[in-house]
């Protein structure tokens, strides 16, 4: 008997095209995505862990954007079985809308939103320039999912919009390579930022 995620979704069949970020997204089930650290302190544990657990821990904590720390303290200290609904739920619309197993279009839309490059600052003579440097794999889901947990907390955050809602539109608009996906258009950004500065 084969283990279901959220005992709903089949991940048999499921497979990651980018063969850079191949080997760090685990699309292995298990019963409740919690593992409680158990990894911590091995070197790329992140990449042992399914998927959409570590969906889960960034929505738990997003972290500040932009210097803005009002909502990344106090307001922001999740509690995992909460968040663990709120995915449900949103995985639930994602299949509603689109027809297709959420698993596999979240997966999708990380592939699609992951940023390749990235900018550094280098420092030369008191004059400073930026650089483009190659993006790490394990950094670039990491980058896909903080900028989705962010996302869709900054749509439902103190407005009308439901956040499962708000993820769903992140993730469906991340499978579907949409500006209005803030994981995309940052991407989008960071490329032609590094583009200018080769």
């Amino acid at each position: 008997m084969s283990v279901l995620a959220f005992n709903k979704w089949e991940t048999k069949g499921i497979e990651v095209k980018d063969v850079g970020i191949k080997p760090y997204i685990s699309i292995k089930p298990v019963l409740v995505p919690k593992t409680g650290a158990r990894y911590a302190g091995n070197r790329f544990h992140k990449s042992k862990i399914f998927i959409v657990e570590r969906l889960i821990n960034k929505i738990m904590v997003t972290g500040h954007k932009a210097k803005k720390h009002f909502i990344s303290s106090g307001h922001n200290t999740g509690k995992a079985q909460k968040v663990f609904g709120l995915v449900e739920e949103s995985l639930d619309k994602v299949e509603e809308k689109l027809k297709m197993n959420p698993i596999e279009v979240l997966v999708k839309a990380i592939e699609n939103a992951a940023p390749r490059e990235e900018i550094v600052t280098i420092e030369y003579g008191g004059a400073r320039y930026p650089k483009a440097v190659e993006c790490a794999p394990q950094r670039r889901i990491d980058m896909v999912l903080k900028l989705m947990a962010q996302g869709a907390r900054q749509k439902s955050f103190n407005k009308k919009k439901k956040f499962t809602d708000a993820l769903a539109e992140e993730i469906i608009n991340a499978y579907n390579m949409s500006n209005t996906s803030l994981a995309i258009s940052k991407k989008l950004e960071l490329e032609r930022q590094a583009d200018s500065s080769r």
